[in-house]
């Protein structure tokens, strides 16, 4: 990590930034003494911290959306390490494996979010108690494995396109930014592997999301694909792209869209006890 380009960086997009905070060389001296006091992957999130001085409206919104985006974390952390530990629930073998790898992920998740949190000088959110029976929908969810896969393929279907949805808001800040796509595609990695694993089960689901369908989940998880039929992105008509006569079905599969904070609210509800 050369500090030097970093300064150089925030200069060229904000030439006062220096005023803010206390001149260039103050600023250096801050940087420098968080890698001598933290661990080099969390250097970028100690940083804002000193940020908050400068930027406190925009350091409080980041703070808002690593809170939100923490709570989706913590939901399929639980999620995971419950059903990893059911008795009988995931078959022995390559099943238990990716189940067991996916949880690790998701704990390592919330671990990382906590860590940015009060890195930047906030408070991580305290975990939610959960029902993932979503009060009786899926009552069979820690003993029938199919429901099992298919409330992970909601789960991380939604978690897709939460984390699209805030990436706006991170534009401010590239190291959070960077950070929240890399769990992004993560997760994207997460969903594909239930949909390939409930499909080897004989679910009549893809590995990837065509228009809205809702991949053989009950009408009630239809608010996690709404939007996904989508064919254009920025004003560009995919289904006629540089005149060729494309489906829309490979349309919309071509692009994930992104859920607001409010749409991902109501979808986690029911989950929450």
């Amino acid at each position: 990590m050369n500090l030097h380009n970093i300064i150089d960086q925030f200069e060229k997009v904000d030439p006062e930034v220096y005023d803010r905070l206390d001149g260039r060389r103050a600023a250096l001296k801050k940087f420098s003494s968080f890698a001598g006091k933290v661990a080099l992957a969390a250097v970028p999130m100690a940083m804002g911290s000193m940020f908050k001085k400068a930027y406190g409206q925009s350091v409080t919104s980041i703070l808002d959306v690593l809170n939100y985006a923490l709570t989706l974390e913590y939901l399929e952390a639980e999620y995971y390490t419950m059903g990893a530990a059911a008795a009988g629930l995931v078959p022995a073998g390559d099943a238990a494996g990716a189940i067991a790898t996916i949880r690790d992920h998701e704990v390592a998740h919330v671990n990382f979010l906590k860590t940015a949190i009060q890195g930047a000088g906030g408070t991580p959110v305290a975990k939610p108690n959960f029902d993932f029976t979503a009060k009786g929908a899926f009552a069979d969810v820690f003993s029938n494995y199919d429901t099992f896969l298919a409330v992970a393929q909601a789960f991380e279907d939604t978690g897709v396109r939460a984390y699209k949805g805030q990436a706006a808001k991170l534009i401010s800040n590239n190291d959070v930014l960077t950070a929240a796509l890399n769990i992004h595609s993560v997760e994207a990695r997460h969903a594909a592997h239930i949909r390939s694993m409930r499909r080897a089960r004989g679910a009549d689901v893809k590995p990837w999301i065509t228009n809205n369908d809702l991949g053989g989940l009950p009408p009630a998880t239809a608010p996690i694909y709404a939007g996904e039929e989508n064919v254009t992105q920025a004003g560009v008509a995919i289904t006629s792209i540089n005149g060729l006569d494309i489906s829309t079905s490979d349309a919309s599969e071509a692009f994930d869209e992104p859920l607001t904070e409010q749409q991902v609210l109501a979808i986690v509800t029911p989950f929450l006890a």
